[in-house]
């Protein structure tokens, strides 16, 4: 069984990273979901409500998928080296690697992306683009895939990307599986991004 650790941070974005868990919570025989932040304190999300912390950066016993959310904090959380220092770590030794939205510049400040392609919340593009130059940022893309590493574009797009990466671990048909009992319409092409335009 994979270990899904889904980032916290103060205001982070929810859809970010609740909408793959979601996603991956539909499998609970491949993967187990852990919730990790930088002290054991509850951590709001930007939209107000507080979730509980199950481990901390020093207690996180297994880390096989990394989901990175973005939000209003990564704006502040791009600065905090204890939470950058152990992105690196943790991206070291992960599996796979995502990120939602402008989650992105943060895996970009731990030197995650340094020299991949990689895609980021189109209203915050710039930006964001303009932190990490050793990236080659992708403007049109729901998600990009460069390696282990997927990040994909706005809030929604997350639900997308993290359906991708079941394809890629459990195969196409438990995708779909997952769409079926989520009642969701995977746009299941990573170039279809309508919000580019």
């Amino acid at each position: 069984m994979r270990a899904v650790t889904g980032l916290m941070f103060p205001q982070f974005e929810m859809l970010d990273l609740f909408g793959p868990l979601e996603m991956f919570g539909l499998l609970p025989d491949e993967f187990k979901i852990q919730m990790v932040a930088e002290t054991d304190d509850p951590v709001s999300c930007s939209q107000g409500p507080r979730t509980v912390v199950d481990a901390t950066f020093d207690e996180v016993p297994q880390c096989d998928l990394l989901l990175v959310p973005g939000g209003a904090g990564t704006r502040k959380e791009i600065d905090n080296p204890i939470l950058i220092d152990w992105i690196a770590h943790a991206s070291h030794n992960s599996e796979i690697i995502m990120s939602v939205c402008t989650g992105s510049v943060l895996l970009a400040q731990a030197g995650t992306l340094n020299g991949k392609r990689a895609t980021t919340n189109k209203r915050a593009f710039d930006w964001v683009s303009s932190q990490a130059l050793t990236v080659t940022w992708i403007g049109q893309a729901r998600w990009v895939q460069d390696g282990n590493i997927f990040t994909s574009s706005g809030v929604s797009a997350g639900i997308d990307m993290s359906l991708a990466v079941i394809a890629a671990l459990c195969g196409p048909s438990t995708a779909r599986q997952v769409c079926l009992w989520a009642e969701y319409q995977w746009n299941d092409d990573p170039n279809v991004d309508p919000f580019s335009v």
